[in-house]
């Protein structure tokens, strides 16, 4: 086969990765809209009792998942949302079940990822039966609320999962900012109520009509989930040739004896976690393992070199210390402008690994500087939905490295 002809090949099969995602896409929040509105409100009176969400993942994938809505609750993104209380619970931590045992309290939202692994199921149990509101993302799980992914790609359920924990993330806060919304509250003035007043001005101090305010938060379901879907075929549509382009050369080094070096920051640190993880052993398929390392997941490293040096050479200094020429770094940022991941990105320049950045808004010094061999640009200023589109691209991008053809020896 022509060279030509395999990147028309490969050209196709992205526009079919793309079209599947779509569909489901559509089908799954069709499907889910009124229901995630009614989650968020039965969450939001847990979080208005002094609960917590308490995420639970323990293989590789979950993991990030559990890492990613705990840093999203904490440590808000968007401007006006209240941190909320969460953490995640994985499993480096111990068995999950002990973990859970030690930590939930009766009030608090446990969000289960990877029911299928008995000790998960196990952990949300015992969290059910303490009191706990129940979250989980698939059928026959035991929680009191099961959104099931269609269930025939483990990488677009995982996209789908994403896209419905940021939406209750982001909804949650709407009924939480009003009083009037929630069991046992009074309506009244709430200090920090001004970002959702505004975002959704629909809502007033004194609303009780508790049924009309779930349609609306239905339909905004929706609108996010039809913008995901938009972003979505961007970030793969123009970025194809690139993806194609960045998949060769990772097949030729890792084939090479290569290894993959991924990082970022807060939820794109968890990213990196999912990207490392589908390297080494993606769900569902039969490909051969990669060699691939998480720079984000050390946090002796991590805090060291911060107290030490900066931040801004956390992960520079671990390029230093692992990267080779035959490598790759592939960096994740929403803003391209991170000095963290600018400084690592030149410093693997420099070594002689070739360089991939997933980068939001119009691409920042990334892409304005030219700082990465292959830029993929997801062009939206909305955080959630970058990373949501940004999951699909690296997802696309594993799948191209094991579909394109060897280099012969």
């Amino acid at each position: 086969m022509t060279r030509t002809a395999a990147a028309e090949g490969l050209g196709d099969r992205v526009r079919r990765l793309l079209a599947s995602r779509s569909e489901a896409n559509r089908m799954f929040f069709d499907a889910e809209a009124d229901r995630v509105a009614r989650c968020c409100h039965r969450m939001a009176e847990r979080f208005a009792s002094g609960g917590r969400l308490v995420a639970l993942g323990r293989s590789p994938a979950a993991r990030s998942d559990a890492r990613h809505v705990a840093v999203e609750f904490v440590h808000p993104v968007m401007v006006g949302k209240r941190a909320l209380p969460a953490i995640g619970l994985a499993g480096e931590g111990g068995s999950l079940t002990s973990q859970v045992d030690a930590v939930v309290e009766p009030a608090d939202i446990a969000i289960a990822y990877d029911v299928e692994d008995d000790e998960t199921r196990a952990a949300l149990a015992i969290a059910g039966a303490r009191g706990c509101l129940t979250v989980a993302f698939a059928r026959d799980s035991g929680a009191r609320w099961e959104f099931a992914p269609p269930g025939a790609d483990p990488f677009v359920d995982q996209e789908l999962v994403e896209s419905l924990y940021h939406v209750l993330w982001e909804l949650v806060h709407v009924f939480f900012d009003h009083r009037g919304l929630l069991e046992g509250r009074e309506a009244g003035p709430v200090h920090d109520a001004g970002a959702s007043s505004f975002l959704y001005p629909f809502l007033a101090e004194g609303e009780h009509d508790v049924e009309s305010v779930i349609d609306d938060v239905r339909r905004s379901v929706l609108m996010k989930a039809a913008e995901v879907g938009g972003l979505r075929e961007q970030t793969l549509t123009e970025n194809a040739e690139v993806l194609i382009a960045a998949a060769a050369d990772l097949r030729r080094r890792l084939d090479a004896g290569g290894k993959v070096l991924a990082f970022g920051n807060g939820g794109s640190a968890t990213d990196a976690m999912d990207l490392v993880a589908d390297f080494r052993a993606a769900p569902g398929r039969a490909w051969p393992s990669r060699r691939a390392l998480d720079l984000t997941e050390d946090p002796a490293i991590l805090t060291a070199i911060a107290n030490d040096i900066g931040t801004e050479e956390i992960f520079q200094r671990q390029v230093i210390a692992y990267g080779r020429e035959a490598d790759a770094a592939v960096a994740l940022s929403t803003s391209g402008n991170s000095a963290n991941v600018i400084e690592a990105l030149v410093e693997a320049r420099k070594r002689g690994l070739a360089t991939i950045a997933f980068i939001g808004y119009d691409g920042g010094r990334v892409a304005a500087e030219g700082l990465a061999d292959y830029v993929v640009v997801t062009r939206s200023q909305h955080i959630p939905r970058i990373q949501e589109a940004q999951a699909s691209g690296y997802h696309v991008l594993r799948e191209l490295v094991e579909a394109t053809e060897p280099v012969a020896a």
